[in-house]
């Protein structure tokens, strides 16, 4: 999104500013989590190599300790167990952060929604971190509900000019003398006709 697509779109400066305010906030924040993530996936990953060397070292001093060599044995397999569970996250996280980018990309109007709508049992992520799968099923539902997605003329939907009373000769009221309101009140209460 930048500066001359919502020109394009027929929004005054003021507004661009505001938008572009607003979508530099959610940027910077995104920014923020992708930073915190990969610095705990390091962290995590040096902790892990970290209690490999250990419990190998472990190994060494421990040979003829058949109990000791079993324990070390289980700990090394646990290890490969947590790697592995971590690994899997680092996919997923990886894979919803590109679906998320792909679907911002595409224009969607709301992420969120557009992905509840989409099988991803078919969406892989590739080895170089391109999403597969995830087109044909885009392209299906801008044609089916298309009103999840920004259009692509870069038109918006036009508001209609209707304003409910306003200036419509059948919803203008009857000029009423106050007098003669509070009269016709006056006798409806004490039900007596006017003489």
């Amino acid at each position: 999104m930048n500066r001359e697509e919502l020109k394009e779109l027929g929004l005054n400066d003021e507004q661009i500013e505001a938008v572009m305010k607003s979508h530099g906030q959610t940027v910077n924040q995104t920014k923020e989590e992708l930073t915190s993530a990969q610095s705990e996936r390091d962290s995590l990953k040096e902790q892990l190599s970290e209690r490999d060397t250990q419990l190998e070292s472990l190994r060494g001093k421990a040979q003829g300790n058949e109990e000791l060599q079993a324990t070390i044995d289980s700990l090394k397999e646990a290890n490969a167990q947590a790697k592995e569970s971590y690994e899997q996250k680092l996919r997923e996280q990886k894979f919803n952060y590109e679906l998320e980018r792909e679907l911002m990309t595409a224009k969607a109007r709301n992420p969120k929604a557009v992905r509840a709508l989409l099988d991803t049992e078919v969406i892989k992520l590739d080895d170089d971190g391109k999403i597969k799968g995830l087109s044909e099923q885009l392209e299906g539902l801008k044609e089916s509900d298309g009103y999840l997605f920004v259009s692509e003329e870069g038109t918006t939907p036009s508001s209609s000019n209707f304003n409910p009373g306003a200036k419509q000769k059948t919803n203008t009221p009857k000029e009423v003398d106050p007098y003669e309101a509070g009269k016709q009140r006056a006798l409806e209460r004490h039900k007596k006709e006017e003489k």
